[in-house]
């Protein structure tokens, strides 16, 4: 054999598997964020007005009149850098949640926020905990971090909130090596929530050195009686932290902005690891308009509020189980054909987003669309389960 024969032999094959060994032993454990179905293969195949899309939880009435006016406004200056501060914004959202501009912090969606937190306060030999049927990126985020996850069991289907958060639970597994909590209030994919005196039943247990997140990305569009934020908490929990996004009630899923509330000192640290320029100026511009526009913030989660119940209602009279939520999305129980079910929707244009990777094999989460694409769905799934 010739030398360079057999340099080509010896030669590594740089696949996915050689670099992969080469990586940091958390990410080396880490899966990719799956997204779901690839939307823009769907909408070439379909066309977008054929299509049905109730498997992302956006807003189907889109964001204000006033974010798009300010998007227009802002293209003149593409050609410059945003604001690395964010400094309208963050005034706009101190006025509006009666915080210090010190205590904000934005992101790249609250996904960027979720894992930068891993990343700072939890590393390799600590724990993260959190609960079953929790948000992804909280797996993601202990994961990148290298630190241990700790996951503990929902509530069962037949509490009285099912697959909600048992809150006892998840503070009798806080131990010496937790870092951080992880809790959706409400939870994506189960809409689950949990009020005020649970939540500070559950903080007082807590040890005070352990930082505490609570994912409210969509509290905006919570109305139940028993909700509660855990904003008015802050300055009584100094190692509570919470996240907010725009992207769901505020309808800019597009332009990908999320906020993080916390103590000044918990920011600070937290902006050494902020990537420069990490929210864009067109987002900057529509979150600080969309913001003021309480009105077509109020009207559009009305409308989700009614469009949740009247969807939950049709889905109930065809003999599914849907599950309590207060959010913009239902998860739905189909049974043993849930995948086939699931295909066959997608065949006839309708995408909603199957639970498999949550653990939920037997549920479909439903995300509420306008009252045509309601009736689009309830229509494809009638000739599907017939």
């Amino acid at each position: 054999m010739s030398q360079a024969a057999s340099q080509s032999a010896q030669a590594p094959a740089f696949d996915e598997a050689w670099f992969a060994a080469r990586a940091q032993p958390g990410v080396q454990r880490l899966k990719a964020y799956d997204p779901g179905h690839d939307l823009v293969a769907l909408r070439r195949k379909f066309g977008e007005a054929n299509l049905a899309e109730l498997g992302s939880n956006e807003n189907p009435y889109g964001p204000s009149p006033a974010a798009r006016q300010a998007i227009l406004d802002s293209l003149h200056a593409l050609h410059r850098y945003p604001d690395p501060l964010g400094a309208d914004l963050k005034r706009a959202l101190a006025a509006r949640h009666g915080v210090d501009v010190k205590q904000i912090q934005l992101g790249n969606g609250s996904h960027e926020l979720l894992m930068q937190l891993g990343q700072v306060f939890a590393g390799p030999g600590d724990e993260i905990v959190f609960s079953r049927y929790g948000f992804a990126v909280f797996a993601l985020s202990a994961q990148a971090a290298g630190a241990q996850m700790r996951i503990v069991e929902a509530l069962p289907r037949d509490a009285a909130m099912p697959n909600g958060h048992d809150l006892d639970a998840i503070a009798a597994a806080v131990g010496p090596a937790t870092r951080l909590v992880y809790i959706a209030n409400p939870n994506n994919p189960t809409g689950t929530w949990f009020g005020r005196d649970a939540l500070i039943a559950f903080l007082d247990r807590v040890p005070g050195e352990v930082i505490v997140v609570m994912d409210e990305a969509y509290a905006e569009m919570a109305d139940a009686p028993d909700y509660a934020s855990a904003l008015s908490l802050l300055d009584r929990y100094p190692n509570l932290a919470i996240t907010r996004t725009f992207s769901k009630a505020y309808g800019l899923a597009g332009l990908r902005v999320g906020y993080l509330l916390a103590q000044p000192g918990l920011i600070a640290v937290m902006d050494r690891l902020r990537e420069s320029f990490n929210v864009n100026g067109l987002g900057l511009a529509a979150c600080e308009a969309a913001l003021g526009d309480v009105d077509h913030l109020q009207w559009a989660c009305a409308r989700n509020a009614e469009q949740r119940s009247a969807l939950s209602e049709a889905l109930g009279r065809r003999g599914l189980r849907v599950f309590p939520s207060q959010t913009n999305f239902v998860l739905v129980e189909f049974g043993a054909r849930t995948p086939q079910i699931e295909a066959a929707l997608v065949e006839r244009g309708v995408i909603l987003r199957p639970m498999g990777g949550y653990g939920l094999a037997d549920c479909i989460r439903i995300s509420v669309g306008s009252p045509d694409e309601n009736r689009r769905l309830l229509a494809a799934l009638d000739e599907v389960l017939a």
